[in-house]
């Protein structure tokens, strides 16, 4: 188990000094900065997750959901913010998908 534990923490080294982990966090920081922001971002990432998981999505929930948030997105920061957590989220995916197949995982 310690062997684990020891390539699980080297590899989380290396995860932190990826280009992805670094913008995620940069970006994250710049949210939090401004009062508010981070709530407003929560909130819209977490309408869209629920809007993309709903069994009812319509054409009309979506164009709806946009105009919500449009003035929101327009936001530089929201906008670098959710793209760097889109990357680094595909990294991990990437990474995830590397490893179980690895292990021959089914």
């Amino acid at each position: 188990m310690e062997q684990s534990i020891n390539a699980i923490e080297a590899y989380v080294g290396v995860l932190k000094q990826s280009k992805e982990y670094k913008d995620y966090m940069r970006a994250l920081s710049a949210v939090k900065e401004v009062p508010g922001l981070k709530a407003q971002v929560d909130e819209y990432r977490k309408n869209n997750f629920l809007l993309q998981n709903s069994e009812n999505t319509s054409f009309d929930s979506i164009e709806n959901f946009e105009l919500e948030y449009a003035e929101l997105r327009e936001n530089p920061l929201v906008e670098d913010f959710l793209t760097a957590e889109l990357a680094f989220c595909r990294m991990m995916q990437y990474n995830n998908s590397l490893i179980l197949e690895a292990l021959h995982f089914e």
